[in-house]
């Protein structure tokens, strides 16, 4: 039985494919599961998606011929989250402003903490936190 991996892309589609219905052919052709992470669309204009995506190996594999072959550039997702708990202030200021509950406060030691399974790399975070214990890694 072969194992189900996860990986992160990016994706960038040329203006002339961003309507069409790729990650569609992804999970119906290719048997993939795909969570969107982050979504840049706009019309006239390059499109970027960063997208989870798990399945068998050789699905994956066929998936992403599928999507260079169509004229999609497919790269790893090479930036991460990094929180620094040493620096931060632990006022909390970046929690509301998490959509996916990454961060979280102890309710009863007040202290913020990140999980980095949760995060989607929105970058939302990075630009709220007075202290900056939250940067960006690219």
């Amino acid at each position: 039985m072969t194992k189900d991996l996860i990986r992160k892309l990016v994706l960038k589609f040329p203006k002339h494919l961003i309507d069409k219905p790729v990650v569609y052919h992804l999970v119906k052709d290719y048997d993939l599961m795909i969570n969107i992470l982050k979504a840049t669309i706009q019309p006239d204009a390059e499109g970027v998606l960063v997208l989870e995506i798990s399945g068998k190996k050789e699905n994956f594999d066929e998936g992403v011929k599928f999507l260079r072959n169509f004229g999609i550039e497919v790269e790893p997702l090479s930036k991460d989250i990094k929180f620094n708990e040493e620096i931060c202030y632990h006022c909390g200021v970046c929690i509301p402003i998490c959509p996916v509950g990454a961060l979280k406060m102890d309710k009863e030691t007040y202290t913020v903490s990140f999980d980095k399974n949760k995060c989607i790399l929105c970058e939302l975070c990075v630009k709220v936190c007075p202290p900056k214990a939250i940067k960006l890694i690219l």
